[in-house]
């Protein structure tokens, strides 16, 4: 017998942690006879029709899909049409998204079997012998399932060891170039209203051993990223200090390690800790959701954003680490011009990315099971995105779709931070000139239309000279040193001047630059290579000190861009500023930092 279990993820670069942990519990229990457990993993990108062909290939005796909001009605697609053309084979689901209201579910989906509800491991395990002829269905808990005209629900599972579960990649190498997902702790302590994670209290961890063992092996395969999945990594200070301290003892120089934690809960132990990372080893995601008090008292979260503030501001300090901080649009108690507030407070930690998303009405949650008292209007299929409340309209959730479109273009991206940190001296607050910006797209682009990178720059031009005409030339020289920190463009954009001027002089300086470092015993670069990996350039205006606020006056500044040496946080180049002189010699250089 074969028993199939289909992925549908996000992305290619994802993996899907749910499958492989059912699979790699069901083969290390001991059985009379063997059932064969294979893994299927698409995308929601890919063809429906494709994945419903590979399917049938595979000839499965029973299949199970793993189901979560992003590929909820992929699947139902799936599974309907499955049904048609193989509808002997059972089709099972579990996850999040259909483990609340399973009878609806069962309802919607007609060509579904039954559901695993909540924990799986030991569920799938039991379903795998109930198709080898071993047991009942009714004796397996955590099973909800078609019986006649009815919905049999059985009893939960109870909560398992965490250690009993084995490695989920028996084979590391068939997962080059993916994300990989992996998970310390299950359950979470805090009550947040609007997550499912809160209605699991059943918080456990893994053995500290064991973790260790296995990241080990993340280790020895290099892969390029581990994602831990533990809802508050932190909450229990010594798991993550032991945790933290084995990968910056047992760094290989490549491996990032990805965590959800509760910044508030960092203490000085802790962030002594972070602070000895290797640059771009660690991120950080830390939810912020709001810093409106009402609202964090509303959705039930005890995290103080001073706190939280004090303790981003020391990492950012530190320089080495990835800051990704999250807002969630929607909540009570928070409209448009709090949001905003929200916004700004945030936005002004400097983060490496700042997420704002929109509250999703998840079935099962506090505020699901409390809609009607904050006023929820909400997408009646998955995602379930919140289309209004009591303090938020629609028309205004339609502007803070355009800021978070600008957002990601200009801010996440990390191409746009000269230019941006100089705008933003021209505008009250930065959520007004991410407003002012997004209806400047909105008045002059067509809807659904994308810009070329060098687009996206030409855009940022237009905004500026439509708002402070005065400041293009400035503008000119900070969208150009952003554009250049990034890569070696191939095609110079109009905007970035004519170098004909000054192509001579910056040929002469890389050359003592290369001769330079040729006496410096870097004779393994050759003159070609060189000038392929870094770039001069000349500006009227010093983007540094622009960016800075600093007082500028136009003349002309030599920047150098060493493409060799990339800011690990960033992937910017390294940018030296070199001596003003035009005179013989090798020439010097200030070295400094990347100003972002």
């Amino acid at each position: 017998m074969k028993f199939l279990l289909a992925a549908v993820n996000a992305k290619y670069i994802h993996s899907n942690l749910a499958v492989f942990s059912l699979k790699a519990y069901a083969e290390a229990q001991p059985r009379e006879s063997r059932t064969e457990v294979e893994i299927a993993e698409y995308t929601i990108n890919q063809p429906e029709d494709l994945i419903l062909a590979d399917l049938f290939r595979r000839r499965p005796d029973a299949v199970g899909f793993s189901c979560y909001i992003w590929n909820r009605e992929a699947v139902s697609r799936l599974t309907a049409d499955l049904h048609q053309i193989l509808p002997e084979v059972p089709v099972w689901l579990g996850g999040p998204e259909v483990s609340f209201d399973c009878e609806k579910v069962l309802e919607e989906m007609p060509g579904v079997t039954g559901i695993m509800v909540g924990e799986g491991e030991r569920t799938f395990d039991r379903l795998l012998s109930f198709y080898e002829g071993r047991g009942r269905l009714e004796d397996i808990p955590g099973l909800a399932y078609r019986q006649g005209e009815r919905v049999r629900l059985q009893p939960p599972e109870e909560p398992m060891d965490l250690s009993r579960v084995p490695f989920p990649y028996p084979d590391l190498k068939e997962f080059e170039n993916r994300i990989l997902y992996y998970e310390s702790s299950r359950g979470c302590p805090f009550s947040c209203s609007y997550c499912l994670s809160s209605v699991d209290k059943r918080l456990r961890f893994r053995d500290l051993e064991l973790v260790k063992e296995e990241l080990g092996r993340f280790l020895e395969a290099r892969v390029p990223q581990v994602k831990f999945v533990d809802r508050t990594f932190n909450c229990r200070k010594s798991h993550a200090m032991a945790i933290w301290q084995f990968i910056r003892e047992h760094d290989n120089g490549v491996t990032n390690f990805h965590f959800e934690v509760g910044a508030d809960l960092l203490d000085a132990e802790e962030l002594a800790l972070l602070a000895q990372m290797r640059p771009g080893q660690v991120q950080l995601e830390i939810g912020v959701q709001s810093t409106n008090p009402d609202t964090l008292r509303e959705i039930r979260r005890s995290a103080s954003f001073e706190k939280i503030r004090e303790n981003a501001e020391q990492v950012r300090s530190f320089g080495n680490i990835h800051q990704h901080l999250d807002l969630i649009a929607g909540l009570p108690f928070e409209g448009y011009d709090r949001f905003g507030q929200s916004f700004d407070e945030v936005y002004r930690l400097e983060p490496d990315q700042l997420q704002l998303g929109f509250l999703k009405v998840l079935k099962g949650s506090f505020l699901y099971e409390n809609r009607d008292a904050y006023g929820l209007r909400y997408q009646s299929n998955p995602v379930y995105e919140v289309l209004g409340t009591s303090w938020l309209s629609y028309g205004e959730i339609i502007r803070l779709k355009g800021i978070e479109e600008m957002v990601e273009i200009y801010y996440n991206s990390g191409q746009f931070r000269l230019t941006l940190r100089y705008l933003e001296h021209f505008f009250p607050s930065a959520f007004a000139m991410y407003e002012k910006l997004a209806a400047f797209y909105e008045e002059t682009a067509v809807p659904g239309q994308s810009f070329s990178r060098n687009g996206r720059y030409e855009r940022m031009l237009a905004f500026a000279g439509a708002q402070l005409p005065e400041e293009t030339e400035r503008i000119k020289a900070l969208l150009t040193c952003d554009l250049y920190l990034r890569e070696p463009v191939k095609s110079r954009p109009a905007f970035a001047g004519d170098i004909s001027g000054w192509k001579e002089e910056a040929s002469s300086r890389l050359r003592r630059l290369w001769e330079a470092e040729q006496e410096d015993g870097k004779k393994e670069l050759s003159w070609r290579q060189f000038i392929h990996d870094t770039h001069m350039e000349c500006f009227a205006w010093d983007p540094e000190a622009l960016a800075r606020g600093q007082e500028a006056v136009p003349g002309e500044y030599w920047y150098w861009f060493d493409y060799r040496l990339r800011d690990p946080k960033s992937g910017n180049a390294r940018i030296c500023r070199l001596e003003n002189e035009k005179t013989g010699g090798k020439g010097t250089f200030q070295k400094r930092g990347n100003p972002i």
